[in-house]
């Protein structure tokens, strides 16, 4: 028997199987057609979160949002495909075309621009904010802000840049902070880095351990390791 209450369903197929789930909301062709015991959901779009069983409090508005989701809980999908692959991981933030768009069991992601973590599928804590951010990233409990930002990572964790292409090269590097546009950008490989201004470390490849403040400090720099560098173009030559 069907005992849900409080259900809003606008479209063909949307909320076909639902018996006790509450408070859900539906519009868009095949919306939340699947969902059965999951309430408090918010499905707008073409089959968005249409194999959702019992998931609860998710957000999805777009075509084929959080179309996979069968029981991952509190999550935030805007725009295409957004947490697309996601089936039981919780606490994801998608906003963008593509957004998070593998991610399966992986949680506590949260990804804002075009493309941000699309390669994602497991792995948790990571935040990217801009186009293309942390793109391919495999790794667990990155930040990146800024257009390209860490795009080129994959397994590298605890990075933190803030900047348009900051650390934009980096693969397997961690534990690295880059704030400032192309800081560290040609970074790969190494680790334990700090670098704070526009074009600090910019070159440095795979040295270690350097900690560069300012405009262009440690510019030149590309496999030395620590090294300290502050003010404006300080062993920059």
């Amino acid at each position: 028997a069907v005992t849900g209450a409080n259900n809003t369903s606008i479209g063909a197929n949307t909320l076909t199987l639902n018996t006790s789930g509450q408070k859900n909301s539906a519009l868009g062709s095949g919306a939340l057609s699947g969902n059965t015991t999951g309430s408090h959901n918010t499905a707008i779009g073409y089959e968005s979160m249409d194999q959702n069983t019992d998931g609860t409090n998710n957000v999805a508005v777009g075509s084929q949002t959080l179309d996979a989701n069968t029981s991952g809980t509190h999550n935030v999908a805007i725009g295409q495909d957004a947490l697309g692959a996601n089936t039981t991981a919780s606490s994801n933030t998608a906003v963008g075309a593509n957004c998070l768009d593998a991610v399966t069991t992986g949680d506590r992601n949260t990804a804002v621009g075009r493309n941000a973590l699309t390669d994602v599928v497991t792995h948790a804590a990571n935040t990217a904010v801009g186009y293309y951010a942390l793109e391919k990233n495999t790794a667990n409990s990155n930040t990146a802000v800024g257009a390209y930002a860490m795009d080129a990572n994959t397994t590298g964790g605890d990075n933190c840049t803030f900047g348009s292409q900051s650390l934009g090269a980096n693969t397997t590097g961690a534990s690295n902070s880059a704030f400032g546009v192309s800081a560290l950008g040609a970074n790969t490989t190494a680790s334990y880095n700090s670098s704070f201004g526009t074009g600090s470390l910019q070159t440095n490849t795979t040295g270690a351990r350097n900690t560069a403040v300012g405009y262009n400090a440690l510019n030149d720099n590309t496999t030395a390791s620590y090294n300290t560098a502050v003010g404006d173009n300080a062993l920059a030559v």
